[in-house]
């Protein structure tokens, strides 16, 4: 399905596959040969959604950009990209020829280098760069530039994603790390906001 949203409509190459129930919103360019399965959604929010030539996007998978917050945060994927199975990338960037697999997910403002590989469950944390052909371990979380990995538990783990901004990149919220109430609270509210574009939105074609 093709949705129109904020004045802007998916455009998809020809030779592209999208699955009847994957879902494009707004501003979402689909390069040449890619395959978007089913269940997965790319929605642009108030920024963009670019998916490079021969890349695949598997069953469930979510790309969502946001443009709240202290810069606009694109989903930007390059060719030959690998992205599994009920991953994420939330307004990041994946450089060609790299591998984000099932379960994985990728913050806002986090860069993902060409060869990397970010393994089953992981978590590529705001504003992080994964140098190129680096190994992610599952279920591991990776912070920072230059980059740390942590399993859960480390210590550490908590002081170094606190650095990692992400409630200001995600939400532009800046509510102190310790005031969760606050912050959720705030981060909401801002989501609410953003969300509430699609109040509008109209469908374009319901399958290719």
């Amino acid at each position: 399905m093709r949705i129109k949203s904020r004045g802007n409509e998916p455009v998809v190459d020809a030779s592209a596959f999208v699955a009847p129930t994957a879902v494009l919103v707004g501003n979402v360019r689909v390069g040449a040969d890619c395959r978007i399965m089913y269940g997965a959604v790319l929605d642009s929010e108030g920024s963009r959604v670019e998916v490079g030539s021969t890349t695949i996007i598997n069953e469930h998978a979510v790309l969502r950009a946001t443009a709240v917050g202290d810069a606009e945060h694109p989903v930007m994927v390059g060719d030959h990209v690998l992205v599994g199975p009920h991953a994420s990338l939330l307004g990041c960037t994946v450089e060609p020829c790299s591998y984000v697999a099932t379960g994985a997910t990728v913050l806002q403002g986090a860069t993902v280098r060409s060869g990397a590989n970010v393994a089953v469950g992981a978590v590529v944390h705001a504003n992080a760069v994964v140098p190129r052909e680096f190994f992610v371990p599952p279920n591991t979380v990776a912070v920072g530039d230059p980059l740390e990995v942590f399993a859960p538990g480390d210590e550490g783990l908590a002081e170094a994603i606190k650095a990692a901004g992400f409630a200001a990149s995600a939400f532009g919220v800046r509510t102190p790390f310790e005031d969760r109430i606050n912050r959720y609270r705030a981060s909401t509210e801002v989501r609410a906001e953003e969300f509430g574009a699609h109040l509008e939105d109209t469908v374009v074609d319901a399958e290719r």
